[in-house]
């Protein structure tokens, strides 16, 4: 990780592009590790037994949002279905099907140079596949974070550790990048809801 990074709280916004002059492609980095059940186990331990469970599959998911926060066509949302926008400005790395392991779960990629004019916020989303049948939500995860990378240089920007208790949330709205003026700005969000899947949370914007 790099020490330049800006590490935010829940709801601080910090400006992206007005620092670093000339950057108009980034990395958005998302992450997540699965709660380790089993051995002395503790209440998660007692809760969920002793593993055996069905993995948990978080899907990171982009809302592509135009003027009052509402979305103007289905193809606007990037996700493991949908890997990349119309206009090529969004790009999804694809579907991550365990969080096992180090580092980033999921990336997109967004050229905010090519980001439609009509598009004026980007909305990451997290949320967990087949979460009602699977009996699974946010309180079974840990370590959840969204980070913001310059690719030309691996210079991490910003980095939001999501550190509320999320138990019962099936679904995370973590972060938004947004226009202000002709710059871009990032918001912490960090807001948890039950929204049973991306179609759901979707609808909020319709």
């Amino acid at each position: 990780m790099n020490d330049l990074a800006i590490s935010l709280q829940k709801g601080q916004r910090v400006d992206l592009t007005k620092g670093n002059p000339g950057l108009s492609k980034i990395l958005v980095g998302l992450g997540w590790d699965p709660v380790q059940s089993g051995g002395g186990g503790g209440l998660f331990g007692s809760l969920f037994g002793g593993g055996g469970g069905a993995n948990i599959d978080c899907d990171a998911s982009v809302i592509m949002l135009g003027a009052n926060d509402k979305i103007q066509n289905n193809n606007d949302v990037i996700y493991f279905g949908n890997l990349k926008s119309r206009d090529g400005s969004v790009q999804h790395s694809g579907d991550n099907l365990t969080g096992d392991g180090d580092g980033d779960d999921e990336q997109v990629m967004v050229e905010l140079s090519r980001v439609p004019t009509n598009v004026q916020k980007l909305v990451f989303v997290v949320n967990i596949y087949d979460c009602v049948k699977r009996k699974q939500h946010f309180g079974m995860i840990r370590n959840a974070f969204i980070r913001v990378v310059n690719p030309a240089n691996q210079q991490e920007l910003i980095r939001y550790n999501l550190s509320d208790d999320y138990n019962g949330k099936t679904c995370l709205v973590v972060g938004e990048i947004y226009r202000h003026n002709t710059e871009w700005k990032f918001a912490a969000v960090g807001t948890g809801t039950n929204a049973s899947g991306l179609s759901e949370v979707v609808r909020n914007y319709s």
